[in-house]
């Protein structure tokens, strides 16, 4: 009795205090929390309107919104979407269950579903598709580290790549191992193996091609153990109390361990780590090695038999033929550090990713037992920790090139491409703007509290903060490029650099076996998908189920 007493309170209550749009518009919006009078009229204050009217209406200024196109105001044009749309699902009846000969996995750093939504109207329309987009089927990957909530580059890799969740910083180890424990990174019980061993052990060539450093995390997970991401060269080691001697550093391992040694294919940055420091590169930069070794030479007398080549930039890379089987082992090299930016790259310098991943399935492709490519868009994350959205977009756009490159250059009969990344970031896309407003403007459906306006694209932590929020008035964005490439935008929370975000990625797959990727699931889940697709690896495969 006492509930409905309570119910029947509560309902007269909120009658006395509840408004309505027809008779009190002026007063306040029906439902602040999803405004609509801004659509329909421009509303200006007045003396007797109240806080909370004055934010919910105010602050709307007045706009028509306008479809991109006459043909989205009939619903036929949206039904023959939908039409499109669900021929193309039910094709996904037709299961895939061939063997994967070739497996591609493509790892866009920090590309998280809002980098995605972002960048579509980047390139133009919220209707967009990138080109893996259209892939038959998409999943959902859970990408905490198993002591951590918001994974980092390193314990994703070893959980994309060598299906075991792993501490926050490490690489190819178990949980077992801590950050920064040598002496664990030292003991084998510990190490955990890639798909990329489990490739080479079957006869699969391997190759991976980033816009990081290839000693950079996500690379490192293809053949690395390290209890510490950053001792990619021994003289990180040596300043963190340890012996390189014992706890071989990343650069090491890549050109001198078993899986490293045997990879076809290595591109991306990083010089300065394989460098000693009385050397300097191409580019005059002096190397990190502080124990007088070349691991580049060592890496060219490792391959003399070999017909291998050691390329450092654009020029040389497509001087090479690798498309008549004149080159097996290919090392390049184009940056002392990471590839600039894609905005920022010298063309005639600076290879893009669709040319580096051409050239690499060159070489692969030559196997007859097929092959394991790994291919990261490794900026997307850095544009996104300095809180620059146009070089995160821009570098999704590129990395969307060489999928698209890929799968129309191979079967899907035969070759199996996963899509994902290894984390998320804290960028939003925010507000009620209008279809195709600039995504790198502001938003032009609605100004903030202070009457100023704000960026669609935000971020919950970061260097934006000191300049658009730490100051006596918010910073007024209408009189900023906000195109400009290095502007830093609005951020909450100030930090030096921005955070990854603990939401889940997608995952996106097609050819052999792709309908696996579909659901939700634990990131570490992938490489054992892949493996079973692709009959290697020391768990179950296609192949030992239909033999049973």
């Amino acid at each position: 009795m006492l509930y409905r007493l309570l119910c029947v309170y509560l309902a007269l209550v909120g009658g006395l205090v509840s408004t309505s749009p027809l008779h009190h518009e002026a007063e306040e919006e029906y439902d602040p929390m999803h405004p609509q009078r801004f659509l329909f009229a421009d509303l200006a204050p007045t003396a007797s309107t109240d806080q909370r009217a004055k934010r919910s209406s105010a602050s709307m200024p007045k706009l028509r919104f306008e479809p991109p196109s006459p043909n989205e105001q009939h619903a036929q044009y949206w039904n023959n979407v939908a039409q499109d749309i669900l021929d193309r699902q039910l094709h996904k009846n037709r299961l895939n269950r061939k063997v994967a000969k070739n497996v591609i996995m493509f790892l866009g750093d920090g590309l998280s579903i809002p980098t995605l939504a972002a960048t579509r109207v980047y390139l133009g329309d919220e209707s967009t598709e990138l080109s893996f987009e259209r892939f038959p089927y998409v999943g959902l990957s859970k990408t905490y580290c198993a002591n951590v909530q918001v994974a980092d580059s390193a314990c994703t890799a070893t959980a994309y790549l060598a299906g075991v969740k792993a501490n926050y910083g490490t690489i190819g180890l178990t949980a077992a191992a801590a950050l920064g424990d040598c002496q664990a990174q030292n003991d084998t019980s510990n190490h955990v193996h890639s798909i990329a061993k489990w490739a080479q052990d079957a006869g699969l060539s391997t190759g991976f091609v980033t816009t990081t450093e290839v000693t950079n995390a996500s690379p490192a997970g293809m053949y690395a153990h390290t209890a510490n991401r950053n001792w990619e060269y021994n003289g990180a080691i040596e300043k963190d109390g340890f012996d390189p001697a014992v706890c071989q550093d990343i650069a090491s391992q890549l050109i001198h361990g078993e899986v490293g040694k045997h990879m076809r294919v290595i591109m991306g940055g990083g010089r300065r780590e394989f460098l000693p420091t009385h050397e300097t590169d191409i580019d005059g930069i002096r190397g990190r090695r502080t124990d007088g070794e070349d691991l580049i030479k060592h890496w060219q007398h490792h391959h003399s038999h070999h017909r291998s080549a050691y390329v450092q930039n654009r020029v040389q890379l497509l001087e090479t033929n690798t498309a008549h089987g004149e080159t097996d082992y290919l090392l390049g090299l184009f940056s002392s550090k990471h590839l600039p930016y894609h905005l920022d790259a010298d063309e005639q310098q600076i290879p893009t990713l669709t040319e580096m991943v051409s050239t690499a399935m060159d070489i692969l492709e030559r196997n007859d037992n097929g092959y394991f490519l790994f291919v990261e868009g490794g900026r997307i994350d850095h544009g996104h920790h300095y809180t620059q959205p146009i070089r995160a977009f821009d570098e999704t756009v590129e990395f969307a090139k060489a999928i698209e490159m890929a799968r129309s250059r191979t079967s899907q009969d035969n070759t199996l491409i996963v899509v994902t990344a290894d984390h998320s970031h804290t960028m939003t896309m925010s507000g009620y703007s209008s279809r195709k407003n600039d995504i790198l403007g502001v938003n032009n459906g609605q100004r903030a509290d202070d009457e100023l306006p704000y960026a669609t694209i935000s971020y919950a932590n970061g260097p934006g903060y000191d300049r658009n929020v730490q100051r006596e008035a918010r910073l007024d964005l209408n009189r900023v490029d906000m195109r400009d490439k290095s502007f830093a935008f609005p951020s909450t929370v100030p930090l030096g650099l921005e955070t990854h975000g603990g939401d889940d990625v997608a995952v996106f797959a097609s050819g052999p076996w792709a309908h696996l990727f579909s659901g939700t699931y634990e990131q570490h889940f992938i490489p054992h998908a892949m493996a079973y697709a692709g009959c290697i690896g020391p768990g179950r495969t296609a192949c030992t189920e239909q033999q049973s």
